[in-house]
């Protein structure tokens, strides 16, 4: 009820942005909510900061946003829905969610389509980037403003366990997020997936409901994952980034300086998130070690050839757009 309640108050306070920008008649500022399940110590809501901080200022106080990390105001399953109805304005959102109404971005969530962090930022923060964004936008209602580096994607298990090929994850219990692009990319990867929300995460480690989970490094410290986990594997699996994502009503609501303004902001914050989390992933590896846990290097071909193997048959690649997909690889380093 109370969250009905914040939300109520939420939308009133920033219905007039929908009815066409700027300020109301009160001189008032446009509030902009934006909501995100990343803890305060990750990077991602940290830069979730760093946009507050940038927007503000540049707008001179004609842009106000309101920040909720944790998932405080919304639940990791919960958040597409609350940008495309309006509840929130922004949220950070991964491939995956996106896949139920445009089939064809599970491409972009696919094991082993991005080969480092370089290739990855190359694509979606340029002009293919663009396209899909808008492209998103027409099909859903939201639009992706950019993609802020997560993190690559690795195994963190229960038990000390060395996973060297899929066939080392056959019967293990793999924690992923409930969509069904996430879904799949467990059992591509050769494991049972168990969908579990990342709120709940934690405790499913603690009372070994699942065998292990799958997060960046940075993402693994940040939400101290290591303390009731035993080992790491290096796969690979996924060169991962979050798109800080709008309501396309409200961002067709601004006008071009306001939009100028959010994007110096999201620019902003891309900077700082990736900065940090590639720095952090370059000390993690000791820093995992130095609390007990044991860090072990899979055989990333083997994972690489199976994965993209099962992609390429499933029903997810009947909606990819082939010619793009070369294009994303031609790219790569």
């Amino acid at each position: 009820m109370k969250k009905l309640f914040l939300i109520l108050v939420l939308l009133l306070a920033a219905g007039m942005v929908f009815a066409g920008g700027g300020r109301d008649g009160a001189g008032r500022p446009i509030e902009l909510v934006y909501t995100m399940v990343a803890v305060p110590g990750d990077a991602h809501a940290q830069g979730m900061m760093v946009f507050r901080e940038t927007v503000e200022r540049v707008s001179n106080g004609e842009i106000r946003v309101l920040t909720f990390d944790s998932g405080s105001l919304f639940r990791q399953e919960q958040e597409l829905a609350a940008v495309m109805s309006g509840q929130a304005h922004m949220s950070g959102l991964s491939a995956p969610w996106l896949t139920d109404l445009s089939p064809w971005v599970s491409m972009f969530s696919a094991g082993y389509i991005f080969q480092s962090y370089e290739h990855m930022t190359r694509v979606l923060n340029g002009p293919i980037g663009e396209e899909v964004f808008d492209r998103i936008a027409r099909e859903q209602g939201v639009r992706p403003l950019g993609a802020k580096y997560l993190g690559t994607r690795q195994l963190n298990m229960v038990d000390d366990r060395h996973i060297n090929t899929p066939e080392d994850l056959r019967g293990v219990n793999l924690r992923m997020p409930n969509s069904p692009a996430w879904i799949f990319l467990g059992q591509a990867m050769g494991a049972n997936p168990t969908a579990i929300s990342f709120s709940e995460l934690y405790m499913a480690l603690q009372t070994r409901t699942v065998d292990g989970q799958d997060n960046p490094l940075p993402t693994n410290r940040s939400a101290r994952f290591y303390e009731v986990t035993r080992s790491i594997t290096i796969t690979n699996h996924v060169v991962d980034s979050i798109w800080p994502t709008i309501n396309e009503a409200f961002w067709q609501s601004l006008n071009d300086q306001q939009r100028g303004w959010i994007m110096e902001g999201v620019r902003a914050a891309i900077e700082f998130t990736d900065a940090e989390n590639l720095r952090a992933e370059a000390e993690l590896v000791q820093f995992f070690r130095d609390r007990g846990l044991s860090v072990h290097y899979a055989d990333v071909g083997a994972f690489s050839r199976h994965v993209l193997d099962q992609y390429l048959r499933s029903e997810f690649a009947s909606t990819w757009d082939m010619a793009l997909f070369y294009q994303v690889q031609n790219l790569a380093d």
